[in-house]
């Protein structure tokens, strides 16, 4: 049988398929293999083992989760404050692993999300907000999920669980208040888990993070990381050095562009820490 893993849990899979929801195992062989079935996974199972992964698009490490449409990244204005680095690594990754990034920014009530959201339009990422006083603008966000199979995602206690709940208040997912005393949220999705939602778009909720190591994610060469960064690609070959790493080189484009406002200084300074990274790789 042909399935879809929509849940794990420690080592149990929960299976849909056209004949129904099954609860299986995974087959010992896999791990020999260095796969771990997750959430998102096409199958082939037999009673209650998986025995087979099929083929994925793409593949995230953590959240757990294969073959996406989109990433919808979650982004309070305060409480806590946006991780702009963090942000621009998650990003980078996804535009390397062809899964195309959405940003919403909620509790406008505690403040102005303008300034970020700005940042990133002009960085070329479609940019949302929700204001639940405002029912059309989740509706917006619930249209934006038809058809996909998408993953909500960002720091803990930024909503994702309460956005999710106000797309479809069947879902009932668990939400917690912000620690006042840590200043972030308290992780609130334990596994990661595929929903389906009326009109057919599937989701996951994720556990949040508050650490972010890209390598773990996708090792990103040198010369493919400035192409992940989409409002720098227009000045990617007009540098006086073919080569140029876009740091301290003269005659970078690049550097120009940043100089002159066309690229935000913020957003460089996370390429650049991500180069270096990537520069000191021992491959490199």
């Amino acid at each position: 049988m042909n399935g879809l893993i929509i849940k794990v849990d420690g080592g149990l899979y929960t299976v849909e398929s056209p004949v129904g929801i099954c609860i299986c195992k995974a087959r010992g062989v896999f791990r020999k293999r260095g796969i771990s079935p997750c959430t998102g996974d096409s199958v082939e199972f037999e009673g209650d083992c998986i025995t087979e992964v099929l083929p994925r698009r793409n593949h995230l490490i953590r959240p757990p989760l294969a073959n996406l449409d989109q990433m919808v990244f979650v982004l309070s204005v305060t409480q806590p404050a946006p991780n702009l680095l963090l942000l621009d690594r998650f990003l980078a990754v996804c535009l390397y692993k062809e899964i195309t990034p959405l940003l919403v920014f909620t509790k406008l009530d505690l403040g102005d999300a303008e300034p970020f959201a700005e940042k990133y339009r002009q960085a070329g990422f479609p940019v949302y907000n929700v204001d639940y006083e405002k029912p059309e603008t989740v509706q917006t966000v619930y249209e934006l999920l038809r058809g996909k199979v998408s993953a909500f995602t960002g720091n803990s206690g930024v909503g994702k669980s309460t956005l999710l709940n106000a797309i479809d208040s069947n879902l009932q997912l668990e939400t917690a208040d912000i620690s006042k005393k840590l200043g972030r949220g308290k992780h609130t999705t334990r596994v990661t888990s595929l929903y389906t939602l009326d009109h057919g778009g599937r989701v996951a909720d994720t556990p949040g993070f508050s650490t972010f190591e890209t390598d773990a994610y996708a090792q990103i060469a040198p010369e493919e990381l400035a192409g992940c960064f989409p409002e720098m690609r227009e000045y990617l070959g007009e540098c006086r050095y073919a080569d140029c790493r876009h740091l301290k080189e003269p005659g970078c484009a690049v550097r120009s562009a940043v100089e002159e406002g066309a690229v935000s200084q913020s957003r460089y300074e996370s390429y650049a820490a991500m180069m270096q990274e990537a520069l000191n790789r021992k491959t490199y």
